[in-house]
């Protein structure tokens, strides 16, 4: 993932709201008055945080056929799949660091006081 997008995805899910429409995403798609209605938040609020959404790669919107107005948001799997790809490098970093250290503490000669 590069810097810029990995950037992106984070300032996106930085914001509460915003992560809460990614939980009710989790679990089907919505539509944008639906989110907004279960999250408590006005529909020009809800739109905004729909548009950073959409920017950062997180969500996608889909018109449905049957209403050219309605659309429905729903979450875009490549991002988080980055996102995770990331987060397990950096837990690895701090596993081989745990590990160092614990291995150094074990050989280093315990004092007495």
């Amino acid at each position: 993932m590069s810097s810029g997008h990995l950037d992106r995805t984070l300032a996106a899910l930085a914001e509460p709201t915003r992560r809460g429409v990614v939980d009710l995403l989790r679990k089907r798609p919505h539509r944008a008055s639906d989110l907004a209605d279960a999250l408590a938040v006005t529909r020009p609020a809800m739109s905004r945080h729909l548009r950073v959404l959409r920017r950062s790669g997180l969500v996608r919107e889909t018109i449905r056929e049957q209403d050219a107005r309605e659309r429905v948001y729903e979450l875009q799997q490549r991002p988080f799949v980055e996102l995770q790809q990331w987060l397990a490098e950096v837990e690895a970093f701090w596993g081989e660091q745990l590990e160092a250290f614990r291995a150094h503490a074990e050989a280093s000669p315990r004092r007495r006081r």
